[in-house]
């Protein structure tokens, strides 16, 4: 198959899907060498819903001194805690956080 015949199957693909009425997303991960996940350093502000946190990134400038907090608030989920369960996290604990699609998702127990 060529590359033309296989860009039109794609996208008869893709507007038949389009045409179903069903409520799909394409998503798409790109790796390649030297690439890097997005992954920082944050501080949980409050419990948003659920698993689900407000936070904020942080920079450590230098050893013991408070990281600083960067940038506005943002959401994130912990992956620890149930999805259906009112999370238990403190506020002020620190994660790391990395991004995976359009989602921002940490790992803490409480």
């Amino acid at each position: 198959m060529n590359g033309q015949s296989q860009t039109n199957e794609s996208r008869q693909t893709l507007e038949r899907l389009a045409r179903t009425g069903l409520d799909l997303t394409e998503r798409a991960v790109a790796a390649s060498p030297g690439s890097a996940a997005q992954v920082l350093a944050g501080k949980i502000i409050n419990l948003l819903l659920y698993n689900a946190y407000n936070v904020r990134a942080i920079v450590i400038l230098e050893e013991g001194l408070t990281p600083t907090l960067i940038g506005g608030q943002f959401k994130a989920f912990n992956l620890a805690e149930s999805f259906t369960q009112q999370g238990q996290l403190q506020a002020g604990s620190y994660v790391v956080i990395s991004k995976i699609g359009d989602k921002n998702v940490f790992y803490a127990k409480p």
